[in-house]
């Protein structure tokens, strides 16, 4: 089959369109504080147009508070990397790697605008914790 003249042809891996590409981003205590409400983790943003196809936690230090916190991870709505849920149970009291909530499974996830990844601490302040976030997206066309 020809190729029609002035038609662009998107396959895997031309132009970085349709490749995985992956944003990471972190959050630590002692750098972002712990208090109530949206905090941007420090890394990657994500494009606009970018289709979510996978999502990872790395808990480096278990997040602990006075009260009963609990933490989402977020891009383009909430809790989509990581619902809400408490520090006390999965996916935060443990120091593993574990799949969020979006994963290679679940329905992908697009970005309408360029989006940077935010961890949403609610019900209490965290004392401590430290945590990365890892999104594999693919640019459509």
């Amino acid at each position: 089959m020809s190729i029609i003249e002035g038609a662009r042809s998107v396959l895997v891996g031309s132009e970085g369109m349709g490749e995985e590409k992956m944003a990471i981003a972190s959050y630590d205590f002692a750098r972002d504080g712990g208090a109530v409400g949206a905090i941007t983790m420090l890394g990657d943003s994500i494009p606009s147009g970018a289709i979510i196809i996978d999502t990872l936690l790395i808990i480096d230090t278990i997040p602990t508070s006075g009260g009963a916190a609990t933490v989402a991870v977020s891009a383009e709505s909430a809790g989509d990397i990581a619902a809400a849920a408490a520090i006390t149970g999965a996916p935060w009291s443990t120091a593993t790697p574990k799949r969020g909530t979006l994963t290679a499974t679940s329905t992908p996830v697009k970005t309408t605008a360029k989006r940077s990844i935010v961890a949403t601490v609610a019900t209490a302040a965290l004392t401590a914790g430290k945590f990365r976030t890892t999104v594999t997206y693919i640019e459509a066309p």
